[in-house]
């Protein structure tokens, strides 16, 4: 993976806004249908600290779900999740690359959280993975689609000046890492599934001071920390910069600042 898709994740500031992170993954699941399975064996794709992940368990209790990240401090956190499950099933997690993650078998449902815009040319990859899923089984995913708002739009302007554009080419996610709707439905129809897309904006209520800030530095912001990370000072400077640049473009009310927070989910059921 390049430099722009290997940032180092900090566990404890993206779990700051863990509820607004949460809530798509319930969205998505309430929309994926009865699994082939019984019990279901799962797949989540960049788990992260495993705090969603837990949500399959719940959903399906008697899985089988298995977790997985490229990230060591991530995979870390996971561990306060994993081990036998109330309803009889199993939780656990381990470290894979999505970049090249090839299946060793074969799931009821391969689902991922906000992860695939981290993985370039992940719409590739959608065969194999199908492949790997039971008749009957889904293969379903919700990704960021905020790339062009602000809080994306004007990192990427900083990072392109003439102060950084030589400490962070090519370090950010690139404006096509999620593609239109549309090319999601086609390519997985095409695969044989029948497919439901759709797009919800969250409006989300911040709080705190700088929330805008405080919620990139846990996501999108990490290529740029990761970059800086070495040079405190510039690392510094670039967030006092970004930051000066988020007030403007996300003004704080007396109740709060609001996010706009589009995010993009597809389910893909395989015929049966």
């Amino acid at each position: 993976m390049s430099a722009a898709t290997t940032p180092t994740w900090d566990p404890g500031q993206y779990l700051r806004h863990a509820e607004h992170r949460a809530r798509p993954f319930a969205d998505l699941l309430a929309r994926v249908p009865a699994l082939p399975g019984d019990p279901a064996r799962i797949a989540d794709l960049g788990c992260g600290p495993g705090n969603v992940t837990v949500q399959l368990t719940e959903r399906w209790p008697a899985a089988h779900v298995t977790g997985y990240d490229n990230s060591p401090e991530m995979l870390v956190r996971t561990g306060e999740h994993a081990g036998p499950t109330a309803g009889g099933g199993r939780l656990d997690f381990a470290h894979a690359d999505l970049t090249g993650w090839a299946p060793a078998e074969t799931y009821d449902l391969i689902v991922s959280n906000a992860a695939l815009q981290w993985v370039p040319g992940h719409l590739e990859a959608f065969g194999s993975w199908l492949d790997a899923v039971a008749p009957g089984g889904t293969f379903a995913f919700q990704v960021p689609h905020t790339i062009d708002a602000p809080l994306h739009a004007l990192m990427r302007e900083l990072a392109a000046s003439a102060r950084w554009k030589e400490r962070l080419a090519g370090v950010l996610r690139r404006p096509d890492s999620v593609h239109d709707p549309l090319v999601y439905l086609d390519r997985l129809a095409r695969l044989g599934c029948a497919v439901d897309v759709w797009e919800t904006t969250y409006m989300q209520l911040l709080t705190g001071e700088d929330p805008v800030l405080d919620w990139s530095r846990g996501t999108g912001m990490r290529p740029v920390l990761t970059a800086l990370a070495d040079d405190p000072e510039a690392s510094e400077a670039f967030t006092a910069e970004y930051r000066d640049l988020l007030r403007t473009a996300y003004p704080t009310a007396p109740y709060g600042t609001v996010l706009p927070f589009r995010r993009l989910f597809v389910v893909a059921r395989k015929s049966g």
